[in-house]
C-alpha cells in the first residue's frame, strides 16, 4: 500500500525530554542508560526517545499506549505545540523544527489542524463563530470564514446549527463541531489526540464512521492519538505502538497481530477476535504442487510431477502465477489435456476474513485456493490449517 504514496510526513530520531539539560539526557539515552534511571539521577523526564517514522499522503496513522507512553506528546511535536529537544519533523520537505515563529504559524494555518480530547467550544459563541474562530485569529474576513465554518459545518452534517449554542448541543454533536472547526482552514494534515474517547462508545462508533466517510471523500492525513484498540484496528491504516517513550512497532493492524514485536505489543492484541482482522493470505500456505501452463507440459508430464508428492492433487496456473484450477491424479487419468483435467476452479480473495471463510474451507473437497486481487495463486488453506489457526487464537506465521 504505502511505497507508491507521497510521503507527506517524516519524522526522524526525534526526541524530547523534560528538563533543563536535555541533551545531557540524551547523551545518557544514546549510552543505553534508561528514562527511569535518568530521573532518578537528573530530575529530567524522557517523554519520546528516537522516534523515527513516516506517514504516507491520504494515511490514517493512529499512535497507540498505555497512559505515559508518549503519544500524545508525539502528536504535540508534530505541530511544535511541544518544542522538540532534537530531531527533525518533516512536512511537505520542510523541516519545521527549524522555522522561526512566522514561518510556523504559517505552516500551521494552510497545512496542520488539531482536534483535541476536550471539545473547547466557547459557550458564549453561536457555533458559526466557534468553528471560526481560528479563521478570525489569523484575519480572515467574516465574509470568507463564515463561508469555510459552513462548508465545515456541512461536512459534519451540522449546517442547521450554526446559530445554536454549545449547550443546546449533545456530546456528539460538540465534538463534530470541534472537527468542524479543524475542518474550517482545510488542513491537509489533522492531528486527532483522543478526540473520540470522552464520547459514549456508540457516539464513539458514529463518529469513527463518520471520520471514515469524510476520508474517503478529502484523503487528508491523519494522525489519530488512541487508547482504545478496537478503534486503532476499526479506522488506522497503520498502527503505532508506543512504549516508555519509544516506538516499538509499526504496521496495518493485520501485521502486528500476526507478527507481534515483543511481549508488551502482543499484550494489546490479548482476547482480540483476530478471525475478523485476518485475511485468508495469513493462513493460506503453498503445499500442493503447482502445475504451470505450458509448451510440451502435459498429462504424463504432471502425472510424473505429483507422483513425487504425497498428494493426490494440485495446483494448475498460467506463468505468470494466475490460478486456472485444481487438478486430481484420477481427472489426469481420464483427460487428454490439462484443462480438460480441471475439476475445480472456485478461489478465495485473499483479503476474506478468516470468520468468513469457515464455511467455504469446512465444506470444499478439497484445500481452498487462495487468490489475490489479480487472480494469481497465493496458496491453499486445508482444514487442519484453519482449526489450527482458530485453536491458537492468531497465526504465528509457521
Amino acid at each position: 500500500m504505502s511505497e507508491n504514496r507521497n510521503k507527506k510526513l517524516i519524522v526522524s530520531n526525534v526526541y524530547k525530554v523534560f528538563g533543563d539539560h536535555p541533551q545531557r539526557a540524551i547523551k545518557m539515552l544514546k549510552q543505553g542508560i534508561d528514562k527511569d534511571e535518568i530521573f532518578e539521577k537528573t530530575g529530567m523526564s524522557v517523554g519520546v526517545k528516537d522516534a523515527s517514522f513516516e506517514i504516507y499522503e491520504g494515511e490514517i496513522f493512529v499512535v497507540m499506549g498505555l497512559s505515559g507512553s508518549g503519544k500524545s506528546t508525539l502528536v504535540r511535536l508534530l505541530n511544535r505545540l511541544i518544542e522538540p529537544s532534537s530531531g527533525q519533523i518533516i512536512i511537505d520537505g520542510v523541516d519545521i523544527t527549524s522555522l522561526k515563529d512566522k514561518d510556523l504559524i504559517e505552516i500551521r494555518r494552510k497545512k496542520l489542524s488539531m482536534v483535541f480530547q476536550s471539545f473547547a467550544l466557547m459557550p458564549h459563541m453561536n457555533i458559526i463563530d466557534n468553528v471560526s474562530f481560528g479563521l478570525e485569529l489569523s484575519g480572515i474576513d467574516k465574509t470568507s470564514r463564515y463561508e469555510s465554518a459552513r462548508g465545515a459545518l456541512k461536512q459534519v452534517g451540522l449546517e442547521q446549527y450554526e446559530n445554536s449554542y454549545p449547550s443546546e448541543l449533545s456530546g456528539g454533536m460538540q465534538q463534530r463541531v470541534g472537527l468542524a472547526r479543524a475542518l474550517a482552514n482545510d488542513p491537509q494534515v489533522l492531528l486527532m489526540d483522543e478526540a473520540f474517547s470522552a464520547l459514549d462508545p456508540l457516539i464513539r462508533t458514529q463518529m469513527q464512521d463518520e471520520l471514515l466517510e469524510l476520508q474517503e471523500k478529502s484523503q487528508r492525513t491523519i494522525v489519530f492519538i488512541s487508547h482504545d484498540l478496537d478503534e486503532a484496528i476499526r479506522i488506522g491504516d497503520r498502527i503505532a505502538i508506543m512504549q516508555g517513550g519509544e516506538i516499538a512497532q509499526i504496521g496495518t493492524p493485520e501485521e502486528i497481530i500476526a507478527h507481534p514485536a515483543n511481549d508488551y505489543v502482543r499484550s494489546f492484541f490479548q482476547g482480540v477476535d483476530v478471525t475478523s482482522i485476518l485475511g485468508a493470505s495469513h493462513i493460506a500456505r503453498k503445499t500442493l504442487p503447482t502445475f504451470i501452463k505450458k509448451e510440451g507440459f502435459g498429462i504424463k508430464s504432471a502425472l510424473r510431477y505429483i507422483d513425487d508428492y504425497n498428494n493426490d492433487y494440485g495446483v494448475y496456473v498460467e506463468k505468470n502465477g494466475k490460478f486456472l484450477g485444481l487438478i486430481t491424479v484420477e481427472s489426469l487419468e481420464k483427460s487428454t489435456t490439462l484443462e480438460e483435467a480441471i475439476v475445480d476452479k472456485s478461489s478465495i480473495l485473499d483479503t476474506v476474513p478468516i470468520k468468513d471463510l469457515i464455511g467455504t474451507v469446512a465444506d470444499s473437497q478439497y484445500q481452498s485456493v487462495v487468490v489475490d486481487m489479480d487472480g494469481k495463486y497465493k496458496g491453499t488453506i486445508s482444514k487442519t490449517r484453519l482449526l489450527k489457526t482458530l485453536d491458537e487464537g492468531v497465526s504465528d506465521g509457521k
